[in-house]
């Protein structure tokens, strides 16, 4: 937790109520330790997406589905939404929850490797002006440079969990060995994306820390 536990609990306390089918597999997915977005993103993602109501939305990272159902319930009815899962247990449960929920039917599941399927999607010239990045930690300052060929110039980049439970400011030598790789690949990316001429990045210490990109005429 980068924020007190009280404050933070405080704050969510005060935030809208997300709807109740939603609240119904907010619960499970906590009940079956399936990580999801706490409810401070929540709110910023839908913020996000009223604010800019965007056209072209991409997931990084389905999980069971929950955050997917929550953007497509603030976007237009002619928006479309990608996600992108490689796990097949989580491939099997959001698939299960895109057909009980509303709108599931409107959003398209990608299945396989994130790195591969970007790729694809860059060949195919897909654009995107909103893309939602919470896979595998490990990964993003891999795919990052494909994540920028998608993204489409004034587009958002919101990038989940990049200050890893505060470990991000400690010495190498002070995280267990067993996460020194994350860490280090971590800190990469953010010194990118706080870098890149084609960014404005904020970093944002909430839940667990996020950038917020927007992608800048070069």
């Amino acid at each position: 937790m980068i924020v007190n536990e009280r404050l933070v609990t405080y704050l969510d306390s005060l935030t809208w109520q997300i709807p109740e089918p939603m609240q119904e597999l907010e619960q499970w997915a906590l009940q079956k330790e399936v990580p999801i977005i706490r409810r401070s993103m929540q709110s910023l993602l839908l913020f996000m997406l009223r604010l800019r109501q965007p056209k072209h939305v991409l997931e990084i990272g389905t999980a069971v589905g929950f955050s997917a159902l929550l953007m497509r319930s603030e976007l237009l009815p002619d928006a479309t939404l990608d996600t992108i899962e490689k796990v097949p247990a989580r491939i099997w449960d959001a698939k299960e929850n895109f057909a009980k929920y509303p709108q599931g039917d409107k959003i398209r599941l990608l299945e396989g490797d994130a790195a591969d399927i970007l790729a694809a999607l860059v060949r195919e010239q897909k654009q995107y002006d909103f893309i939602f990045m919470d896979a595998a930690k490990s990964q993003y300052i891999a795919i990052l440079p494909d994540v920028l060929r998608l993204l489409k110039t004034d587009g958002i980049l919101i990038t989940d969990n990049v200050l890893q439970e505060g470990e991000i400011v400690e010495s190498r030598y002070a995280v267990t060995r067993r996460n020194r790789t994350i860490y280090e690949r971590m800190r990469e990316y953010i010194y990118a994306v706080t870098h890149s001429p084609e960014l404005v990045t904020s970093i944002i210490p909430i839940g667990d820390g996020i950038t917020l990109s927007i992608k800048k005429q070069v």
